[in-house]
């Protein structure tokens, strides 16, 4: 238990060091946390600072989940000796969550941070690197579809135990539920977002909205038709 312990923690603090309040102290001391949604994550970055600010966010925030997946569980640590009732497959699993959970609660900033997607597709570039097209073909086809980033980040995180139910039971019980446990999570984390929702004042990008630009179009086309 020591060692589960002792790497759980590391992988919280590895969590905590925010992409976004780290881009913004190379800027000059920067606090996106303070404009637009508040937010701490790749796309308020994005919308208050630019790409390459949001490049560089987005960045460090998979990395450090990769990190925490991948390598803190190999760690050998004196102080923390490898127990051999501990499955390695449950070790990076929960080294993985404790990244996110530092990512929405990093130790240190407050406890303000982001909600937790980005470190999350960090962890499966490790855990499960053979789901990341999946759940990004289903991330932009929600997109595409409504315009709501958030909306395309909980449904994405909900495909991904329907995806490890669907493909790797009962042989990986550790992913599943560590896919159950992250889809609970980040919506949790989004409920704001679902709020704005249901009160019709969510942010939208309507230039991403693909099928709408095509009805546009189509509805364009029919209309000059008629009117030769």
């Amino acid at each position: 238990m020591l060692e589960l312990g002792t790497k759980f923690l590391i992988s919280y603090l590895i969590g905590s060091l925010m992409g976004g309040l780290i881009m913004g102290r190379l800027r000059g001391g920067v606090d996106i946390r303070t404009m637009g949604s508040g937010n701490a994550g790749g796309t308020n970055a994005l919308r208050t600072q630019g790409a390459l600010f949001a490049l560089g966010v987005i960045i460090i925030d998979i990395g450090k989940g990769a990190v925490a997946a991948g390598v803190v569980p190999g760690l050998d640590l004196p102080f923390a000796p490898t127990d051999p009732q501990i499955s390695r497959e449950w070790l990076a699993v929960a080294c993985g969550a404790a990244a996110v959970a530092g990512h929405v609660w990093p130790i240190y900033h407050r406890f303000r941070g982001g909600k937790g997607a980005a470190t999350m597709v960090g962890t499966l570039t490790v855990l499960a690197p053979g789901l990341l097209l999946p759940l990004l073909g289903v991330w932009l086809l929600v997109l595409t579809i409504t315009g709501y980033v958030g909306l395309a980040t909980m449904t994405a995180a909900v495909a991904l135990p329907a995806f490890v139910a669907a493909a790797r039971w009962p042989a990986d019980q550790p992913l599943l539920v560590y896919g159950i446990v992250m889809a609970v999570f980040i919506i949790w984390c989004h409920r704001s977002n679902v709020q704005r929702m249901l009160d019709g004042v969510e942010n939208r990008n309507p230039k991403v909205m693909l099928f709408r630009r095509l009805a546009k179009q189509g509805g364009t086309a029919g209309d000059g038709d008629d009117g030769h």
